[in-house]
């Protein structure tokens, strides 16, 4: 990917774990490479088209000084989200903050921190029998858009189901959305698990009927698994409720693992 690269701005400001640091602040410097598509402004010679960099190297100047952190990797961590939250055009950032004046009573030309943070593509499956089933399917959406982590795309068609697993019980309102999300895999799901619950979610029956049910079907091409999260989810080629509305929205996204479309795990699961 293309990217705009900042190096070594001076920033005076007020970070560091010991008092003084807070108090008499001292000299930071920040270098970032922002990750963006280019071509257009190539094409157009239209700032608009692009990244300011005089302005992106205001506001990291403006952030750095308007907050104080005790630690380097609260600052660069918090820095890097809110760029990404304030820039429409950039994808992705590799930021690093230095620290020359590092109080570590001991010769050393920096110190620093360095993280690369970024927009991630995952999938959601959304699902309820219980109750109003549409409200909470649309409670969850509208959750997810409220969250300033997240940017909710496509929604699939809601679809009515029969429940899967062999638990007998009510059919199932479905549907997939697509989202933009700054979140790890596990702190989304954390965050989907923490919407399922201000539904009253109750994880009684394998299978059961649930209020909410939410699912990370996919996140970005990653293929990982552990205890508590599997991506891909397991289920999806077996599941007509998650590829027919995987297939309306995203009809050519290829499975990481099988490396078939949704449209084509659809058809095979008909056969």
């Amino acid at each position: 990917m293309d990217a705009i690269h900042i190096k070594q701005l001076e920033v005076f400001a007020h970070h560091g774990v010991f008092p003084e640091e807070n108090r008499l602040g001292q000299k930071f410097v920040v270098s970032a490479d922002l990750r963006t598509d280019l071509r257009k402004a190539g094409l157009t010679d239209d700032l608009n088209q692009s990244m300011d960099y005089g302005a992106v190297c205001a506001e990291i100047q403006t952030f750095l000084t308007q907050h104080t952190f005790q630690l380097l990797e609260t600052a660069a961590e918090q820095l890097c989200a809110h760029l990404l939250k304030q820039l429409p055009l950039l994808e992705s950032i590799r930021l690093e903050i230095e620290k020359p004046w590092a109080p570590i009573g001991l010769p050393l030309k920096t110190a620093s921190v360095s993280i690369e943070r970024g927009w991630h593509t995952a999938y959601i499956a959304l699902g309820s029998n219980i109750g109003d089933t549409k409200a909470y399917l649309d409670g969850a959406v509208d959750a997810l858009q409220q969250n300033d982590t997240i940017h909710v795309g496509r929604v699939s068609d809601y679809i009515v189901t029969k429940p899967y697993g062999g638990v007998e019980q009510d059919d199932f309102l479905n549907a997939v959305l697509c989202v933009k999300t700054l979140l790890p895999p596990h702190e989304l799901l954390d965050t989907l698990h923490a919407m399922e619950q201000v539904a009253n979610r109750e994880r009684i029956i394998h299978w059961g009927p649930r209020t909410l049910d939410l699912d990370i079907l996919f996140y970005d091409d990653l293929i990982f698994s552990d205890d508590t999260l599997n991506i891909p989810h397991p289920e999806i080629p077996k599941r007509e409720f998650v590829l027919k509305p995987m297939a309306q929205i995203a009809p050519y996204f290829v499975h990481p693992v099988y490396r078939k479309t949704m449209t084509e795990l659809l058809e095979a699961l008909a056969y």
